[in-house]
């Protein structure tokens, strides 16, 4: 995932004067307490429920998917595994 991350906010830090994207930035975004949500559907269902807890509970949670290296295939098989096993995860712990 780093590196399509990586491709996309250098282009748009370009644009508005960031920093380029590293990844130690990167990691410390997707780790345990980061804000980003990047992993396989147990770590997913993990930080969705610290997320949930941190806010006092949410309804609803908003995936942003793309990533310019992302093939149309893998952004499906995500997409399924959201379905199949990161929600069964989040209702049974929630």
């Amino acid at each position: 995932y780093y590196p399509g991350y990586a491709k996309m906010f250098n282009n748009v830090g370009k644009e508005r004067g960031w920093p380029p994207v590293t990844w130690e930035r990167f990691d410390a975004q997707t780790n345990k307490w980061g804000a980003l949500v990047v992993g396989d559907p147990q770590e997913v269902a993990g930080k969705i429920l610290r997320h949930s807890e941190a806010l006092g509970g949410v309804d609803r949670f908003t995936f942003q998917m793309d990533n310019p290296l992302i093939t149309h295939e893998q952004l499906m098989a995500a997409i399924k595994l959201i379905g199949e096993e990161v929600i069964p995860l989040v209702r049974s712990n929630a």
